[in-house]
This record gives C-alpha cells, structure tokens and sequence, in this order.
C-alpha cells in the first residue's frame, strides 16, 4: 500500500499550488466589475510581524500600569506563531480553542493559558461531547454570549496575551474572574489602537512595518488605466491613512480615488442609518456642510451604506470590494447588498508553501489510503484482524497530527480541523466570492479574467476517491461484504 502510494506521487509532483493565485469559491468576471472599493489595514497596508510584538507589549505593560495586573507579567514577552486567526475563546472556561464547521472542538487544540487542556477535560467541560451547541456560539459578527471568535489578524497579540496572563495566574495560583480578565485585557488591546499608539510606530518607521508598497501603486494604476473607479472605507483616520498611502503610492493618491471614507466604523457602516457623512479639510479638519453628494478627491468621516449606495449608485455585482476581516468588511456587502467581495489571507501564501512540500503531500495521500483501508476492513472482527486495526487507527491519529503540525503546532492549519473545514473556513467560502494572499495577486491577471472554482466533488458525487484508488475499490467501498447487513 504505501510503495503504491509514494509511485502515485512521483518527484516533482510537488508545488502544484500558486501561493500568488487567486481563488474562487464563487464564479466572477472581473469584465463585470466596474467599481473597486477597499478597507486599508491588511488590505492595502500589509503590516510586518514586528508590529505583533509592540501590540502585546504596550497592552501587557497598559495592564500592568493602569490596570494593576502583576509586575510578573513584565517577563512574558509576544510569541510568534503561538496563536492563529479564526479561534474562539470561551470566556467561562478559560478555553482557547479550534472549532470546526460542525461546531466541533478540534481535540488536542484546546488551550487554558499556554499549556494544552487535556481530551478527556475538554469532553466533560462541555458535558461529555466536543460539540459546542448552536446558541453557546458566536452571533453573525463573532461575538457570542459565552464564546468569541478571533478574526482580525490585528488580533493575533490579543490571544497571546490572553494567553499568556491566564498562564501566570495559574502557575502562581492567583484566583481570578474570567470575565473582568478578559474584558480588562480587551481593553487594553483596544486602548493601542483607538489612542493613536499604533498609528504612531508605523508613521515612525514606514519601512519598516509596510510590506510591498510598490505593488500596491501597480494594481491601483492599473484599474484606473481601465477605467474603473475606485473607493476606500477604513476605520482607520485621515492622517495615517494619509501617511500610509502617499508611502505607497505617492502623494498624489488621491486622484486615484472616487472617494475615499475613513473612520468609517464597521461594522456599523453597513447596517446603521444613523451616522451621516462629514466631510474634511485638505488637513484633516471636520468641515460642518451638509453632504448632498460625494465628490471625487474629497475626505469623508463615517457614514452609512446606506446614503453611499443613494448618493452613488453603486449597487449590485458591478462592485467588487475587499477586505480581511470576513465579518466587519465582507458579510453585510454580500449577504444584504449583492456586492462581490474578495478576502484577503495572508496566511495563505505560508500554508500553500506547506503544502506543496513533499512531506506533506506524501503524508496526507498516506493518511487518505489508510482511512479507506480501515473503512474497507472493518468488517472484519476477529482477535487478529482488531489487532491490526487498532494499529491502522493509531498510525492515522499520528499522521494527522504530524500533518497539522506541519503548519502549527498548537493549533494546525487556519483552513482544517484535520478532515473538516474550520469554522473560519466554511465563513471564508460564504462570504467571499474570490480570496487571496494580497491585494498583489491581481496583477497576475487581465482585467477581464474570469474566475472559474473548481467543482469539488460533494460526498456523494466522487467516483475515485484517492483511498479507493489505494484500496483497489474503484466503486463503493465494501457494497457487497455489507449487503449482510440490510
């Protein structure tokens, strides 16, 4: 079995997959798309690593100053890869973990401070079963009663440093209240981002903390050479926005810009009425007027969706907006208003590389082969037979946790619970028609390139699985030893 495995994947068999590709979950022309719009963090503005660290940082040292926690903490410093995007946290519990599309917890991802929880604890926390009920779960925008979903990949030195509190109590076995720990350490990220502290590091030292600026001028320059028109909505303000962009693009972005909205507060912005544009000055400055119509070049604070759909027009499949927070940017534009929207995942440039190696694409097709040998074989009950299969299940178990820590040894990949989509996956193909690593991708393709996804084979549909294949079963595994059975 395994020698037919490995002559299945001959050398170069490898790197099949285009880490600068672009991929479809829903078919969309861009000859269709006359309107672009973007948010600006980690959209346009791709922000180093080093960025992760000085977050963490300022909040521990926030806690510690304003909010009294331990000096202790002062030792703890940011942890590079720890966490990933998509967990949940279970405030109650303590508990940070991978839940899949089923709203299962990934066994062996669950995690109180920095050390694993055990199964067996897991299972009786949540009353004998891994399975997380519907209404325990986070609402539409990530936010539940008793759970929270981190999507933001601002919000990587939040769970580290929730992470990393949680551990010092414990192991000085300080009692605390989950819920104030949470909320003060929420607070205290908060407070890096909404008291400008960030905005001024990456002012400081552009070159240091914005990735690929050039390219970024490129893709702009060239939807404007083809007559699209262009808009930006960020929560971010005017002045580092400002900053940002001419860093980038240069000082004349603007003119590249229908219109551009900052401090727009979405997720609000797309479902609240309320909040009417202001316009600004050339310096930033609020100007009192009221907006009747949005004027090209122009700066606007806030707002709603709303009057931006009355005073432009611009509705339906002809805009294509994106974004990398799935919830704040993309949700409302697709499900309520029609609009096509692309996400962008950084992460994905760093797991198709993973999974173009050898190692993994041998262990994964072997782990494939093995699961459709056991299901083929299981019929088969006696001592002997019991023996080898448990030997099989244990050889699986160890695969697939060799596999996923392949891409993260906490946690695995942002993209699968081992054989299951992640809950941040199965929301990554409903609210996104197209998804990429950058913004950068689009210069890989025409402007009016269509994008066709793949017809993955449903359940029912696939004729040749890989294990099949293997197993030497071309049809339905076992049909006929199983017809007893009826």
């Amino acid at each position: 079995m395994k020698k037919l495995v490995y002559d299945l994947l001959p050398p170069g068999v490898c790197n099949l997959l285009n880490p600068a590709a672009i991929y479809a979950n829903n078919e969309i022309s861009l000859g269709d798309v006359e309107i672009y719009g973007f948010d600006y963090d980690y959209t346009l503005a791709q922000y180093s690593n080093l960025l992760h660290s000085m977050i963490f940082n300022t909040a521990r040292d926030i806690l510690i100053e304003q909010f009294k926690y331990p000096e202790g903490l002062a030792k703890y410093d940011y942890i590079p890869g720890f966490a990933i995007r998509g967990l949940h946290y279970d405030v109650q519990k303590s508990l940070l973990m991978k839940i899949d599309a089923f709203h299962y917890v990934q066994l062996g991802t669950a995690y109180r401070g920095l050390k694993p929880v055990p199964d067996e604890e897991v299972i009786e926390l949540y009353g004998g079963t891994q399975h997380i009920p519907l209404y325990q779960m986070s609402d539409f925008y990530g936010k539940g009663p008793s759970l929270k979903q981190f999507m933001d990949i601002f919000s990587l030195p939040e769970m580290t440093l929730l992470s990393s509190v949680i551990d010092y109590f414990i192991t000085h076995g300080i009692e605390f209240d989950q819920v104030h720990l949470y909320k003060d350490i929420s607070d205290a990220i908060r407070d890096v981002h909404v008291k400008g502290v960030m905005y001024k590091w990456i002012e400081k030292d552009m070159e240091q903390y914005i990735l690929h600026g050039d390219e970024i001028y490129a893709v702009l320059n060239r939807l404007v050479n083809h007559k699209k028109k262009l808009f930006l909505i960020t929560n971010s303000p005017f002045s580092f926005v400002d900053k940002g962009m001419k860093h980038m693009v240069g000082k004349n972005w603007r003119d590249l810009f229908d219109m551009v909205i900052v401090q727009a507060d979405k997720p609000n912005f797309f479902t609240d009425r309320r909040k009417p544009f202001r316009k600004l000055d050339d310096n930033g400055s609020l100007q009192w007027d009221k907006i009747n119509q949005l004027e090209k070049g122009k700066i606007y604070k806030e707002g709603n969706l709303f009057d931006f759909l009355r005073l432009t027009g611009w509705r339906g499949s002809k805009v294509l907006y994106f974004g990398d927070h799935l919830y704040s940017d993309l949700a409302d534009l697709m499900l309520r208003h029609g609009w096509r929207t692309g996400a962008i995942v950084p992460e994905l440039e760093t797991e198709i590389r993973i999974i173009n190696t050898e190692q993994y694409m041998h262990s994964l097709t072997w782990q494939q082969a093995l699961t459709g040998l056991l299901e083929r074989m299981q019929m088969y009950q006696d001592a002997e037979s019991k023996q080898v299969l448990l030997e099989w299940m244990k050889e699986r178990q160890e695969i697939r946790s060799l596999t996923k820590n392949l891409f993260n040894p906490q946690f695995g990949s942002i993209f699968r619970t081992f054989h299951n989509p992640t809950y941040f996956s199965r929301r990554l193909v409903r609210f996104s028609d197209i998804y990429m690593a950058s913004i950068s991708c689009l210069l890989n393709y025409d402007v009016n390139f269509t994008f066709y996804p793949r017809r993955t084979p449903l359940q029912h549909e696939a004729p040749l699985w890989m294990d099949q294949l293997c197993t030497g079963c071309m049809k339905t595994p076992f049909l006929e030893e199983m017809v007893h059975i009826r």
